[in-house]
């Protein structure tokens, strides 16, 4: 399932022996542009530090009672390494995190997750994975990149207004784009994988996209039913590759 990034701040984390605190942001990766971490707002409870949790310890949204399930304890989470409210997470950190944990690197491997397109733990622990397949992502945050422009080939296309998060992979599917200065009142979706380039400083995002493909495209509204229809139109209209095809083919 789809759901706004929006939509999952605030939402409540729950550890399996109680509450975490909510969701206040999503760090996600410039490469696969997939969340990599929910950051949690635990008011009194661990103050002065931030507290990140991997998909690797998510068991499910509830949309319905705007929760997210955690499997991890509340002392697991307070022993684990600590990071500095409002410090970048380094390479460093992260190593002592997954290690923490006993999970693999993510940075490991040909798919979003090392090994695998979802963060899914094997069953038995591979060996230490080769330098060759390592990679050195920098993590983005939702809120920072939430207004970011896109340039089309030929233009201005609007900016980015939220992003469609898949709570399978935790992927961003879908960059929601908000085009009111060029087509008042429309909303259309656009994919991560269809840039061209990032310009962090000047926070622009350049599409492989001309605006006249743009404005034909499907409408989204806060009422559009995101399902596999509805996807298949819109990779039909963009002429793009299907993500889902893709990474059914790839055994788990």
């Amino acid at each position: 399932m789809l759901y706004k990034a929006k939509e999952l701040n605030n939402h409540q984390m729950n550890a399996s022996d109680g509450e975490i605190g909510k969701v206040k942001d999503l760090y996600f990766d410039d490469r696969y542009w997939t969340v990599r971490y929910l950051v949690a707002n635990t008011g009194n409870w661990l103050t002065g530090r931030t507290v990140l949790i991997s998909p690797y310890a998510l068991d499910g949204v509830d949309p319905e009672e705007k929760q997210i399930n955690v499997k991890l304890t509340m002392k697991e989470i307070e022993k684990s390494p600590s990071l500095e409210a409002d410090k970048p997470v380094s390479r460093q950190y992260e190593q002592s995190y997954y290690g923490y944990f006993g999970w693999p690197g993510y940075w490991y491997g040909p798919y979003t997750w090392g090994g695998y397109y979802y963060p899914i733990l094997p069953p038995v622990r591979s060996q230490t994975p080769s330098e060759k397949d390592k990679w050195d992502p920098d993590l983005r945050s939702t809120d920072e990149v939430r207004g970011y422009h896109l340039m089309a080939k030929d233009g201005d296309i609007g900016h980015i207004a939220d992003f469609l998060v898949d709570d399978k992979t935790w992927a961003i599917r879908y960059l929601v784009i908000d085009t009111r200065d060029w087509l008042p009142g429309k909303h259309v979706l656009v994919s991560p994988e269809w840039m061209e380039d990032v310009n962090w400083v000047l926070r622009e995002v350049s599409m492989d996209l001309i605006r006249d493909t743009v404005k034909q495209a499907p409408e989204y509204t806060d009422e559009t039913v995101i399902d596999r229809d509805y996807e298949e139109s819109l990779h039909r209209h963009y002429d793009r590759e299907r993500y889902w095809i893709r990474e059914e083919a790839v055994k788990m």
